[in-house]
């Protein structure tokens, strides 16, 4: 599914990519049932792009009466508490079951981009996401708390060529991983997910990789449709990305507008149609009169941008008699820059 533009107001800050299944809304799985969950340490030190193995064990029961429950893996949940590294969400690795012991065992695999605390607050029945489409949220659970120390944490930037991207134009973004610490790369070659649209918010494993170079910097070119959507650097890791950084690249404010009469007597309410290119939605246009030589003013109550079409309707009123100079000024949306119509005019009568 399609993610709105308006996720670009979302994308100043990093993504925060463990993500939940599709269905988080629903109720746990009535199958499974936990007893206990228990990691191997209480604390845990990792540094730059390395993650630290944890080991999670989980004594409970999955009975659906199949013969295969007993190789259904479950991944635990792991809820940020305190801290401030970008995860806010741990993933266990698909456990493995034991039936035997009556227990799923594996690694959490720890970031350095977690740095902090986390507390187990979930299971849910695996593969991970999107796994074997189970229609269930995570089965609650307090468990323990895991204190991370993340040091050098990766910090990602992009570029992006042309910094204002024309409409049915490509354009390329340069992307560089490098130590947050120091601001100097790691020395190494990367490996990154370059993705757009859905490959942002729903990456799950590897797949879609590239490399950078050695100063931590790959570009990428993009078609012009990739414009409208999220576009993205995330660090694979497993079972989801360990970090990553997300864009909406910036659009021109391109308006036009017109009068729907080109006279109208004095007071008479003249409507005022146009469109703005992108269809920003969610977004204002204002309609301004001309004062003097070169001062606009603001002249009717903001109009709205219509979804999917970008147009809008204002009203005009004629001040006096005489030919008025309008415009439609459209200010900085989201990722749309500022843009005025060309001037038109209504004569008031």
């Amino acid at each position: 599914m399609k993610r709105n533009r308006v996720l670009a107001a979302l994308l100043a800050a990093p993504l925060l990519l463990a993500v939940f299944p599709a269905a988080a809304q629903a109720a746990p799985d009535p199958d499974l049932k936990i007893d206990s969950i228990t990691l191997n340490k209480t604390s845990v030190a990792v540094s730059g792009l390395n993650t630290a193995p944890v080991t999670v064990t989980v004594k409970g029961v999955f009975d659906t009466g199949s013969s295969t429950d007993e190789k259904v893996p479950v991944n635990v949940l792991l809820e940020r508490t305190g801290g401030t590294g970008q995860q806010r969400y741990l993933w266990s690795t698909n456990l493995a079951r034991n039936t035997q012991a009556g227990t799923w065992s594996g690694p959490l695999q720890v970031p350095s981009t977690a740095n902090g605390t986390f507390k187990v607050t979930g299971v849910m029945t695996g593969p991970f996401f999107p796994g074997s489409g189970s229609m269930t949220e995570p089965t609650p659970y307090a468990g323990p708390s895991l204190a991370v120390t993340g040091t050098h944490q990766p910090k990602i930037t992009a570029s992006v060529s042309p910094k204002v991207v024309p409409f049915g134009s490509k354009f390329s973004i340069t992307w560089a991983v490098t130590d947050a610490q120091t601001g100097k790369p790691y020395g190494s070659k990367v490996r990154v997910v370059l993705g757009t649209d859905n490959i942002c918010a729903e990456y799950f494993g590897p797949g879609y990789t590239n490399l950078t170079n050695t100063s931590g910097v790959v570009t990428k070119a993009y078609a012009a449709s990739d414009a409208q959507w999220v576009n993205c650097l995330l660090l694979p890791g497993n079972p989801a990305s360990v970090g990553g950084q997300g864009l909406v690249v910036a659009r021109p404010g391109i308006v036009t507008a017109a009068p729907s009469k080109a006279s109208a007597p004095v007071g008479t309410i003249v409507p005022v149609n146009g469109v703005v290119a992108g269809a920003p939605s969610a977004c204002k246009v204002y309609l301004q009169r001309l004062y003097g030589a070169t001062q606009w003013k603001t002249v009717s109550p903001a109009g709205n941008i219509r979804s999917y079409s970008g147009k809008f309707t204002l009203n005009a009123q004629p001040a006096y008699k005489g030919l008025i100079p309008y415009r439609v000024y459209f200010p900085k949306c989201y990722n749309y820059q500022a843009g005025v119509s060309k001037a038109f005019y209504i004569r008031g009568t």
